[in-house]
């Protein structure tokens, strides 16, 4: 497996995804939370690996397709999300799952 490596005294960073659905698309008006142990309102984006707005603000609507991360002050960068604007693509709950689980599969167009 990969397992990030961080400098001493970082803490992890999330980026939670609502409607809590994999793949993200555009068409569900997702909304990216940077959850973090930096300053709140201190948060710095990336699109595609290029530093993007909206600087400071801690969660935003995303109106473009790409892979999104954030970071908190004196903390490691996030896992990135996705979102995408496929017209047909069959979603999986975001939230992590075991083997053996019940999950609801959404075959959304």
């Amino acid at each position: 497996g990969w397992c990030p490596l961080s400098p001493t005294g970082a803490q992890s960073t999330q980026l939670l995804v609502e409607p809590p659905w994999m793949p993200a698309v555009l068409w569900d008006q997702v909304t990216l939370t940077c959850q973090g142990s930096g300053t709140a309102g201190a948060t710095t984006w990336y699109k595609d690996g290029q530093h993007w707005g909206p600087e400071g603000h801690d969660s935003f609507t995303v109106t473009t397709s790409g892979t999104y991360t954030c970071q908190s002050p004196n903390s490691e960068l996030s896992p990135s999300v996705m979102v995408s604007d496929e017209r047909l693509v069959l979603q999986v709950p975001a939230w992590a799952l075991l083997e053996g689980d019940t999950v609801t599969l959404r075959c959304r167009r």
